[in-house]
């Protein structure tokens, strides 16, 4: 029923009344999207069914002239004749109760996916598409045309806003159909919505947001998709990002506020907009970055005024996925814009604490994942260091909270290859040795709630150690050799039993490999150059590069002290292990430099063979 029919309607001899909460027999259950962190499924629903019913949280417009309510319950006095006086003595009338505004947007909704439930191939065909788009231009321009020619009596132009609320409503329809994208583009539709982005009714921007999440909300991969949906897909995303949505996006962003649910909930879904939009085009993330998101991500993780919810969750996901996606660029804006001070900010709350509950778990996972994909920017690490990175991930080492394990994957990121110089004798300088060296000798239990594991935890162990042999020079180098020498070498045991350890596994994954080599070959084709890559890339989730790591290590040290080397080849031969299986893995490790290497890596591959020589 339109508002205007409810301010003339007249009631009859016996109404009937209407339920405010009730929803219709066949009607889908109100859900609010969910995201789970987990990388490759995201997505909590099929496109079939994406018709979602906004949070029920006060109403679908609401208005800064606060006369949305009061027009919609606004109703003319009523006019009986005698015969209606008459009967109303006879029969008592149920009160009429209005429909408010929010219950005006569940019918329209419920109404749209009953249509398309029964037959939703009929329901959209190109003639229906059409006249959605077209049906929301015509609502879209009368808006504005009320706006201006009512500017100061909101009470005229409020029912032309909620006829183009509805317009938007049913456009989520079209979400079920890619293939119809196209129509969107062709009609104009797609930058009239971006145009929205900017209405003075902030809701009304909101409703757009979630419109536009629907529309990119893409369950299935597009490669296993009909070529129509991937073109239309593709048509809108293109036509979005070349009308400046990033912009726009921030802008509203910016002027939406957190205290008031819908507008909170208007940013979730900017986030989850973002995120569709980064999932299909992991190149936008240089757009997204450069048009002003990245700023907006800094200041949101800075302000202390809103406590921590599940936006500042997403906020540290979309952080994640730029720096992820993107090659340097994004990691250079974030040094820039001191983004390294913000996350170390973030960190700092969990440096005596555990998390709260799972969702701050994640984010503070989130931030550290942030912290080391930054720290593959060589400038980069002179700020995390210059903030005092250091410091903070060795407070986190002592204090042995669940932040442990994601302080010592720093630490890694931090100090290796001749970037990490500063930072090898900085954390020899801040007593770090006395730290990480019981860590090596017994790492700490297998950690569920953050899903680390011993493995993880002595591969990055002896990846650090490995990176100091490889940039610590005179008196910082000295003492990191000299702990291999202390409680009668019980460090290089430890090494020995690396070596063992790892080893073994590797032997286990080349016997298995070897075993089924005929059956991965036919997988590929018989191209054996493809094979062997996928055999590297196994034996090294195995545990190589952990091998290899603690070969390195030996191999050094024997070069420094030769009571090291006497005890490593004493210890070798107990076991039954031998020198030439080291000088072997080396010379594997060496050979993965290939001729276009930096200068620096083919220095590390000549002192690496140089040492296994000598050994």
């Amino acid at each position: 029923m339109e508002v205007s029919e409810l301010l003339s309607f007249k009631p009859n001899k016996i109404l009937s009344k209407i339920e405010d909460d009730e929803p219709r027999g066949d009607a889908t259950p109100n859900k609010v999207r969910r995201v789970d962190y987990e990388y490759d499924s995201r997505k909590s629903s099929k496109r079939g069914t994406r018709l979602q019913l906004p949070p029920a949280t006060g109403g679908a417009i609401s208005s800064s002239s606060g006369m949305k309510k009061s027009i919609l319950s606004k109703k003319e006095p009523q006019k009986h004749s005698q015969q209606e006086k008459v009967a109303a003595t006879r029969e008592p009338v149920i009160p009429v109760v209005t429909e408010t505004a929010e219950q005006r947007q569940r019918r329209l909704l419920e109404e749209v996916e009953r249509q398309v439930g029964t037959d939703s191939t009929h329901f959209l065909d190109e003639h229906k598409v059409k006249k959605l788009v077209l049906s929301f231009e015509k609502k879209a321009n009368k808006n504005q045309e009320m706006r201006i020619k009512h500017m100061d009596n909101p009470e005229k132009f409020m029912e032309s806003e909620l006829d183009l609320n509805d317009a938007i409503l049913e456009m989520k329809a079209i979400s079920t159909m890619p293939n119809h994208y196209h129509y969107l583009v062709e009609l104009n539709a797609a930058k009239s919505l971006l145009t929205l982005l900017g209405h003075q009714n902030a809701d009304i921007a909101t409703s757009v947001i979630d419109l536009l999440q629907e529309l990119t909300d893409n369950e299935d991969p597009l490669e296993d998709g009909k070529d129509g949906e991937k073109d239309g897909i593709n048509m809108l995303i293109s036509t979005l990002l070349t009308s400046k949505l990033c912009a726009l996006l921030v802008q509203n962003l910016r002027r939406l506020k957190e205290s008031v649910q819908e507008e909170a909930n208007g940013v979730y879904n900017s986030l989850s907009l973002v995120e569709n939009i980064l999932e299909l085009k992991p190149e936008s993330s240089l757009i997204f970055a450069k048009e002003g998101l990245l700023a907006w991500i800094l200041e949101r993780l800075n302000n202390k005024e809103i406590a921590f919810n599940t936006n500042k969750l997403y906020v540290s996901e979309i952080l994640s996925i730029l720096l992820q996606n993107d090659s340097d660029t994004v990691k250079e804006q974030l040094g820039e814009k001191k983004g390294l001070d913000t996350i170390l900010q973030q960190l700092a709350a969990f440096k005596r604490h555990d998390p709260n509950n799972l969702e701050e778990v994640e984010f503070m996972e989130n931030m550290f994942n942030c912290l080391c994909a930054a720290l593959l920017l060589g400038a980069n690490r002179d700020e995390f260091l210059r903030g005092e990175g250091l410091q903070l991930m060795n407070l986190m080492l002592r204090e042995k909270k669940i932040s442990r394990n994601s302080a010592l994957k720093v630490l890694d990121h931090a100090m290796s290859g001749p970037e990490g110089v500063s930072n090898c004798n900085k954390f020899v300088e801040i007593l770090g040795l006395r730290t990480m060296f019981p860590l090596y000798m017994k790492p700490p239990r297998k950690n569920k709630k953050i899903g680390t594991s011993i493995k993880e935890h002595e591969e990055h162990i002896v990846s650090i150690i490995a990176s100091m042999l490889q940039n610590l020079k005179g008196v910082h180098r000295q003492r990191l050799v000299a702990k291999f020498t202390e409680d009668n070498y019980a460090k290089v045991e430890r090494l020995v039993e690396l070596h063992f350890k790892y080893l073994t596994k590797v032997q286990r994954m080349e016997a298995r490999l070897e075993r089924d080599r005929d059956q991965l070959l036919e997988l590929v084709d018989g191209d054996e150059e493809i094979l062997e890559e996928d055999f590297y890339l196994r034996r090294l989730d195995a545990g190589l590069f952990t091998l290899q790591q603690v070969g390195y290590i030996m191999v050094d040290l024997s070069a420094a002290a030769n009571q090291i080397k006497t005890q490593l080849l004493r210890l070798l031969n107990i076991k039954g292990g031998s020198a030439k299986t080291v000088r072997t893995i080396l010379r594997e490790y060496s050979s993965r430099y290939d001729d276009k290497a930096s200068a620096s890596a083919n220095v590390l591959k000549q002192k690496i063979l140089a040492l296994a020589d000598k050994f």
